[in-house]
């Protein structure tokens, strides 16, 4: 995620992020190059003048060339720069009405069916609601059967009336529904075009006009750039939405769009889709988006990430056994289940500060634990529990069922070994008092 636009953006401040004298002169042919950056990642040619013009205003009103530490004041100038440029805070969707009515828009393509299926399971897990999924577009032959297809993987019931050609009339009966069988929100999914077209937008402005939703969301794939800008503002001047979803995110996403919808819309980007999985979704954060493109990473989110995953009762039990050396290979498997749960191994990866750099241009398969998965299920139930029992014998029998080499398999023992020495180290002494301080934190 914005791979390119932070290397360039690196390399812009790399002069002013050093202890070499700062002049008036060198922070304008900085702003250059950050100008430069933000057109090669696809924002609007306006957009990015004004904002480093801002910047520069504030650097030298501010007095960052007599600063004690002017390129660290620099940079954040620029972070807080970034982070209003993208919308400054972030905003919440309005939960209110009985039920609330979400309508989603955008063209086809942009992911709005499956982020459908995302919301509702983000609703249905983080907000304990009961959502109620609508297939309100009449036109694609698949799009009634995909969203079945989402609402079974995560649970959601699924409104539709396949031999209704009329999507306002299905949007109002689903409501209707919506009251009498206790949904708490409505998430209509309508129809898009490949292109922005009057049909197309009667559509949806009659079907806004008929419901009043609560929320309006505009539906747009990040890697489209500054058409998507583009895009936005016609819809927007036509629905008036309250927000815009990113999907698509997790790919080669150049940043146009996240950097620009804010300013030309004068709408907040409210989430962000993050891979395929249906729990690949984040509320935006414009401040902690920032942190990120300029290598800063995003330790709240990777901590509020870990938080959902952690269990108390589990994590208690999990101590008794370190402490009484009983850590075993099926408690080593329960932690990677818990990881695979937070997200795109990269992206996590990504959030650490300093690892985005490191990690640029390398390639990390969301299947990284596969082959760690397969030696530990090769295994016999009493060698996951005890693995000091596996020997030169049983290590080549795990590495044939396994489809790996007795080498693999010996370091995947000689990591665990030293993971467990670890785990237990972090029982007593200042591993007991670190995990205390964090627990005050959390």
């Amino acid at each position: 995620m914005f791979d390119n636009l932070s290397s360039k953006l690196d390399k812009a401040l790399h002069v002013l992020k050093g202890h070499g004298r700062i002049t008036e002169v060198n922070v304008a042919e900085t702003m250059k190059e950050v100008r430069r950056a933000l057109l090669d990642a696809d924002v609007n040619y306006k957009i990015a003048k004004q904002f480093t013009n801002r910047v520069k205003e504030k650097a030298l009103g501010q007095n960052v060339l007599t600063a004690l530490q002017p390129g660290q004041l620099m940079v954040k100038i620029v972070k807080d720069e970034l982070a209003d440029l993208m919308g400054g805070s972030s905003e919440g969707l309005n939960l209110t009405g009985n039920p609330t009515v979400i309508l989603m828009s955008g063209l086809q393509g942009s992911g709005k069916t499956t982020f459908s299926g995302k919301l509702a399971n983000w609703l249905k897990t983080k907000k304990t609601k009961q959502p109620l999924l609508v297939a309100a577009d009449v036109y694609r032959p698949a799009a009634v059967d995909q969203l079945k297809v989402v609402g079974e993987q995560i649970g959601v019931e699924v409104y539709a009336e396949p031999g209704n050609k009329n999507p306002v009339g299905i949007a109002q009966n689903a409501i209707a529904y919506a009251k009498q069988h206790d949904k708490n929100v409505v998430i209509i999914d309508t129809a898009g075009r490949l292109a922005v077209d009057e049909e197309m937008m009667n559509e949806i402005a009659a079907i806004h006009q008929a419901i009043k939703p609560q929320e309006t969301l505009f539906v747009v794939d990040a890697m489209t750039g500054q058409d998507a800008v583009n895009t936005a503002k016609a819809f927007n001047d036509r629905l008036n939405f309250e927000g815009v979803i990113l999907t698509k995110l997790d790919g080669d996403a150049r940043g146009g769009a996240a950097l620009s919808i804010k300013s030309v819309v004068n709408k907040p980007i409210k989430f962000i889709g993050t891979g395929e999985k249906m729990t690949d979704v984040d509320v935006f954060y414009p401040d902690r988006m920032a942190d990120r493109i300029l290598g800063m990473g995003d330790v709240v989110s990777l901590v509020e990430r870990a938080q959902e995953q952690f269990d108390e009762e589990e994590a208690r039990k999990l101590q008794k056994k370190i402490a009484k050396n009983q850590f075993g290979f099926d408690d080593f498997l329960k932690q990677i289940q818990q990881i695979k749960k937070m997200g795109n191994i990269k992206d996590l990866m990504g959030m650490i500060p300093g690892m985005g750099k490191a990690m640029k241009g390398v390639d990390i398969d969301d299947d990284a634990f596969k082959g760690i998965e397969s030696i530990i299920f090769s295994m016999t139930p009493a060698e996951r529990r005890n693995p000091s029992i596996i020997n030169s014998s049983r290590k080549k029998r795990i590495a044939r069922g396994s489809g790996s080499s007795v080498t693999e398999v010996n370091q995947l023992l000689k990591q665990f070994n030293q993971m467990a020495k670890m785990m237990k180290m972090m029982q007593g002494g200042k591993g007991k008092a670190m995990m205390n301080m964090f627990k005050g934190m959390s």
